[in-house]
């Protein structure tokens, strides 16, 4: 046994109750789903802290495991005025506490030992075998607790041809066909400009600890929870990968014919034409066209429509080109057509719907002021999200977290000492 864990305290009660971890903690009167569950979270970037987060919004005790000095990529990866407390780090790390404890150190893996001890659940994302080699993969942290959740999102997996490379949200569109797939083929293969494939695994990781939680109910017993992003993007193409599988035939949702974004004199209409009967009936209305398309035979059914796809939409760009967004979007709702304006980033969160929904909330950062992030988008009626930590600094909670799990004064100064803490 190292020093650090031979020199804890018999009795952690009285550090424990000093240092507990809702100290600070805004708890609501009612109790959250995931109180009471410790999660040790070994997460950076996006994928996996979203899915902390997300965790932590519901109510349990996440404690950030971070590297001294740099701390979680993101923390440094944007340049900004606020330095590690960047609103990129912000965005994905509330409710949460830091520990920056040095793993290249026994000292320090002991140190995370001890806290992950009596665990719920330990999350990582890195590639495949780094918490092995750390001493903290699934068999090492069973044989101390068995009923240990280990959760891991990486890149591909443990085995299989790319199991050695590193997980990022690009690189899994482009090897799982989602980059490929485009409105039309004259244009070029994009990267899609959200961390969709991220989040997306993200929350297929957190669906797993929940999934996993649930059965330690019955059982008593932990188990290793996996996903990859390289999966979560072939599941999402799930409807497009049975007809290609079963059928040869790539089905391409922004390719339908009715369907499409035009300009506008001052912006743009995203225009859905489907889900309603005779919806090109409907478009030549809303258009306001001499004549109802349907009646050329060019576009008298689907199959010629897809045929004749660039003329019909042609007519369409055509006549939307010569007015407002407002007025067509008026327009296409009166036939009632699928439709919506093609918003900023910046019109969305000014958005009414997007303050009816409540899905703007603040808090405050000591040094940073005040924080407007989104809000958990799951809607609990008696339990919903709450914030009630802000993203921590760097390391932030050292002492507060080695106290509860039964470390003296003396042994983290100790510690702190010898640079295992900092």
């Amino acid at each position: 046994m190292s020093s650090a864990l031979a020199e804890k305290t018999e009795s952690t009660t009285t550090a424990g109750a000093s240092a507990s971890p809702l100290a600070g903690d805004a708890r609501p009167a009612t109790p959250l789903p995931l109180d009471g569950i410790k999660i040790v979270d070994f997460t950076q970037v996006f994928m996996g802290p979203s899915c902390t987060q997300m965790l932590g919004d519901y109510g349990a005790d996440i404690i950030k495991v971070e590297r001294p000095g740099a701390g979680d990529i993101s923390r440094n990866s944007f340049p900004d005025q606020d330095g590690q407390d960047n609103p990129i780090f912000l965005s994905i790390n509330r409710n949460k506490r830091s520990v920056s404890i040095d793993t290249r150190t026994e000292e320090g893996r002991n140190v995370l030992h001890a806290i992950m001890a009596d665990a719920d659940v330990v999350v990582s994302n890195f590639r495949s075998g780094v918490m092995e080699r750390m001493g903290f993969g699934y068999e090492d942290l069973k044989a101390e607790n068995p009923g240990i959740i280990w959760a891991s999102g990486t890149g591909f997996g443990p085995v299989g041809p790319y199991s050695h490379k590193g997980g990022q949200d690009a690189i899994a569109q482009a090897y799982s066909g989602v980059m490929w797939r485009r409105e039309s083929d004259d244009q070029k293969p994009a990267i899609y400009p959200t961390t969709l494939c991220d989040y997306i695994t993200g929350m297929h990781l957190m669906q797993g600890i929940l999934l996993a939680l649930r059965t330690r109910e019955t059982s008593g017993v932990g188990q290793k929870v996996e996903v990859t992003m390289y999966d979560s993007m072939l599941h999402l193409q799930m409807q497009e990968a049975c007809m290609q599988l079963n059928r040869g035939y790539e089905v391409n949702w922004g390719a339908m014919p009715l369907s499409g974004v035009f300009e506008t004199t001052d912006g743009a209409v995203c225009m859905v034409g489907g889900f309603t009967p005779d919806p090109l009936a409907r478009i030549s209305d809303a258009l306001g066209l001499d004549e109802d398309l349907t009646q050329r035979p060019e576009f008298a059914n689907l199959e010629q429509q897809f045929k004749h796809k660039p003329a019909l939409q042609a007519i369409f760009r055509e006549h939307i080109a010569t007015n407002t967004t407002e007025y067509w979007t008026g327009k296409l709702e009166e036939q009632g057509l699928l439709n919506a304006p093609v918003h900023t980033l910046e019109q969305a969160l000014a958005d009414a719907q997007t303050e009816a929904n409540g899905m703007i909330v603040e808090a405050e950062h000591p040094g940073v002021g005040t924080v407007k992030m989104l809000n958990a988008p799951i809607r609990l009626s008696a339990t919903p999200p709450t914030v009630r930590r802000v993203a921590p600094r760097l390391g932030e909670h050292n002492v507060e977290v080695l106290l509860e799990n039964g470390f003296d004064e003396q042994t983290i100064e100790r510690l702190q000492q010898l640079g295992v803490l900092r």
